[in-house]
């Protein structure tokens, strides 16, 4: 790596960060393929990088976005229960399902739950609702300052099995393909259990960096994380996402879902890809 690699490496991190922390993802979409692509530099030290990159995202943004009320931790530590549980089971089912099949099914809910984003994209927010059943009895509701709107804006979790469920299959799609799960995680709490753009993006933030932190060490084990690579991505993705953690209270969450479209699309079209043999 060359002097003039790293700080390339190192401005295309902010990017990632920026698009990964107002989206809710992390940086790794972008980080690993212009790792691989643009730098030639192997996938397994790639994804290495990519981890740290998410941590690096979590950290510049979860707590900013924590300190503005925009996280809602009761609804992300509740989630994690079925991601954690979701990667275990994902973890022993690899040696027996074919990764190729599940790809395919993966990339084709995407996209298609692209196609429900994008009828979505004039809503600001989800028609107001008093919390129910699980919600109410999880207290899975709540509120958070709306700079862009300039009023408190509440809300209240829906359809929580449902949510609940997907989480799970986030956390499988995770354990056994060892790809992030961000995207999923954005539309269960959107789409299924109808928060707010901003509260889902957020909360995904905090628990992207919940999950990588757990695998981290895997990779570190494995001797995939190089740091003379995964430093200019730490910094760059950390600068990135501390930009995006100022933006997003400004942005209305129209602007934020039609940011996390373009990232679901691709997503979708690489998850087929991959299922399909087109892309190794």
């Amino acid at each position: 790596m060359t002097a003039s690699a790293d700080l390339e490496i190192f401005l295309i991190s902010i990017g990632a960060g920026l698009i990964g922390s107002l989206a809710g993802v992390g940086g790794g979409i972008i980080v690993v393929p212009a790792l691989t692509i643009i730098f030639g530099i192997d996938i397994r030290l790639a994804i290495g990088a990519s981890i740290v990159s998410v941590i690096a995202t979590s950290s510049g943004a979860a707590a900013a976005y924590v300190r503005d009320r925009m996280t809602d931790m009761r609804v992300g530590m509740f989630l994690e229960l079925a991601t954690t549980s979701g990667a275990i089971a994902g973890a022993l089912l690899a040696a027996i399902v074919a990764p190729s099949v599940l790809l395919v099914l993966l990339g084709v809910v995407l996209l298609g739950s692209a196609a429900q984003q994008a009828l979505r994209l004039g809503e600001e927010l989800p028609p107001d609702a008093e919390p129910t059943g699980a919600a109410l009895r999880l207290r899975l509701f709540g509120s958070y300052p709306d700079a862009r709107l300039g009023r408190e804006v509440t809300y209240a979790a829906r359809r929580v099995p449902l949510g609940f469920a997907l989480m799970g299959l986030a956390g499988v799609v995770s354990g056994l393909l060892g790809i992030g799960s961000g995207a999923l995680k954005v539309l269960a709490m959107d789409a299924a259990m109808r928060l707010p753009m901003k509260v889902s993006s957020a909360t995904s933030n905090f628990m992207i960096g919940v999950t990588a932190a757990a695998s981290a060490g895997i990779y570190l084990g494995r001797g995939d994380v190089d740091p003379t690579i995964a430093v200019p991505v730490a910094l760059g993705v950390l600068a990135g996402a501390t930009i995006g953690a100022r933006l997003l209270p400004r942005l209305s969450n129209r602007r934020v879902r039609l940011i996390f479209l373009p990232v679901l699309v691709v997503i979708g079209l690489e998850t087929l890809a991959r299922g399909l043999g087109i892309r190794p």
